[in-house]
């Protein structure tokens, strides 16, 4: 992945629906637990992600998502992980 100078190292990232095809891209979702729009359920699993089926996940600073119906409970913890600032760790 190449480096955003404009963003700060260890910055939250978040995804939903079927943004986390752009994570899988990048090849940063290797041992991350994520949720997404079902239909990305085998392709986060074949990238060595664990893949749930919850409105939102967390993974050190990696907010995750499946459909707009979960954007309260996305938005709500996309703030609080602004919120805390760097994660250590932080790889996407």
């Amino acid at each position: 992945m190449v480096a955003d100078p404009h963003r700060p190292p260890d910055a939250p990232v978040a995804v939903i629906c079927h943004g986390a095809w752009t994570l899988i891209e990048a090849g940063v979702v290797a041992d991350r637990t994520l949720t997404s729009y079902p239909s990305l359920k085998t392709d986060l699993r074949n990238a060595g992600a664990t893949w749930v089926d919850e409105e939102v996940v967390v993974d050190a600073g990696l907010v995750s998502s499946r459909t707009p119906d979960d954007l309260p409970a996305f938005n709500d913890k996309l703030i609080e992980e602004v919120a805390e600032g760097e994660h250590a760790g932080q790889t996407a």
